[in-house]
């Protein structure tokens, strides 16, 4: 335990270090959240834009962390031939999952408190109304968008091959799934396409719990199956 702590505790140095993977993760969700809530106005129903810019910009973080940062370290291992190097210890592939998850998610995890202390500070953010369920789905999203991007970094050779694809997914899922525009100002037809990417049950999830709506465990069992099915087939596809 104490080992993968310690690894744990390297691989979340390393990311911070890095400016881009720090930009993007910490500063670029803020920034972006600023710069929608001087403008924002009520959403349909008269939802503060604030109590939904910030749920779904912790979406966004994880996402980013997950689909992105994530894949992009591990095919740069593989790269520099540290995966091959590693081979050579008692690490198994999920202990090397597990380890690069959980830094990744930590890195997700700071981005999230940043948001909601600036939204609480500057903005008026309310309380969660159901902060326990905001939890679950929060991990839930972390686990189901990571195992995705462990399984395209078990795949990907290089680390800007994992890059360019990481956005390549990404992107398109933030704008159509409501983690970047509230689905309530989107059209049907954008809803229905939305639907469909792995992020819109964390979507879901994570508005729902924060706005004290029941949240459907249909949701939550999507999610759970997204992160057993991709994680296992990047257990499986895994190469040092």
């Amino acid at each position: 335990m104490k080992g993968i702590t310690q690894v744990i505790a390297v691989e979340l140095k390393l990311i911070i270090r890095d400016p881009m993977s720090g930009f993007f993760a910490l500063a670029f969700p803020a920034i972006m959240m600023w710069v929608k809530l001087r403008t924002g106005k009520p959403l349909p129903g008269g939802l503060p834009v604030v109590d939904a810019t910030v749920p779904m910009l912790s979406i966004f973080v994880i996402g980013l962390a997950g689909l992105v940062v994530l894949p992009a370290t591990l095919a740069q291992y593989r790269e520099r031939r540290v995966l091959k190097r590693l081979r050579a210890t008692p690490a198994s592939p999920a202990m090397l999952f597990g380890a690069q998850w959980a830094a990744h998610m930590l890195l997700a995890a700071l981005g999230t408190v940043l948001l909601i202390i600036i939204g609480l500070a500057a903005f008026g953010l309310s309380a969660p109304a159901n902060a326990a369920g905001v939890l679950l789905a929060w991990i839930l999203g972390a686990l189901s968008l990571g195992a995705i991007g462990l399984l395209i970094g078990a795949l990907v050779p290089t680390g800007r091959t994992a890059t360019v694809i990481g956005l390549s997914v990404f992107f398109p899922m933030v704008f159509v799934s409501g983690a970047m525009i509230p689905r309530e100002t989107t059209s049907g037809a954008m809803r229905a396409i939305g639907d469909l990417t792995p992020m819109a049950p964390v979507v879901e999830a994570i508005r729902a719990a924060w706005e004290g709506n029941a949240i459907s465990p249909v949701t939550l069992g999507v999610m759970v199956a997204m992160f057993i099915i991709a994680g296992g087939v990047a257990v499986k596809a895994f190469r040092w």
